[in-house]
Formats: structure tokens, sequence, C-alpha cells
């Protein structure tokens, strides 16, 4: 991943802040600067579209797979929040989900559809079953 978040502190000095930046640049990655607040910027975000998008697959809005695709071609996603869900494992997505919930309020609510997925054992690839069904770590 080329992506590296600087997460800075209300002690973290500027230069200690650059000499992270520089770290990134000898590693090879691109770095953005975050304030410490639970989510960082990725997760939080990254959070919020699966989310509602398990939401959406609960409303009857539209298929797991169109809704992924919907995100992959109008947003030139590399794989879709449901997909992604699945990589990560929904019993991980729904513990961030918790502990957001907890920070922020009702916009991180867990779905109930993804509260009985997770208690089904429908944790995504490393199950062989969440959204998509996975066979030796490959969506099927």
């Amino acid at each position: 991943m080329p992506l590296l978040e600087i997460v800075v502190g209300a002690a973290t000095s500027p230069r200690t802040v650059e000499a992270a930046r520089a770290l990134a640049v000898r590693l090879g990655k691109d770095a953005v600067v975050v304030r410490d607040v639970p989510g960082f910027a990725t997760s939080r975000l990254g959070v919020a579209l699966g989310l509602e998008a398990i939401r959406m697959v609960e409303d009857g809005v539209a298929s797991a797979a169109d809704i992924d695709k919907a995100m992959m071609l109008g947003y030139r996603h590399p794989m879709g929040p449901l997909e992604l869900t699945d990589v990560v494992g929904l019993d991980v997505r729904l513990d961030i989900a918790r502990a957001l919930h907890a920070a922020y309020g009702d916009r991180f609510a867990p779905p109930d559809l993804l509260v009985r997925l997770v208690a089904d054992g429908r944790l995504g690839r490393k199950s062989g079953h969440g959204f998509y069904r996975w066979e030796n770590g490959v969506r099927q």
C-alpha cells in the first residue's frame, strides 16, 4: 500500500512530523498527516462507506455485486466496499464500527445485517463466506 498515515498527537512536535514524512519518502510511501482521533482518516471514511453499503443491501437497494460494481465503475475504486469488508473481515469491520459508534454516535451504528452475519460466522474471506463466497482466498 502506498499510503502511510502519520498520526499526530497533542505533544507531537513539527520536527517529529517532518522526520516521519522523510521516513515515508525513504520507504516509498505517500504520507498524510492526521490527528490522533478514533479511526484516523482511512478507517473512518472506509467504515462509513462500508456501513452505508451494508445498509443498502439490508434495505434491498441493490445486490452486493451491483453496489460494488457501481463504486468500481463510478468512482474508480479498485474494489467495492462490500468486497473490501469481506477482505478485512466482517468481524473486524463490526469491531471498528462499534468503536467509532462509541466515539461519534449513531452515524457509525452497526447495521443489523452486519451483526447477524458475524453472529452466523460469516466473516468474509477468512471464513469462506461473507457478502461473497471465497475459496482459497479467491472470490467466487
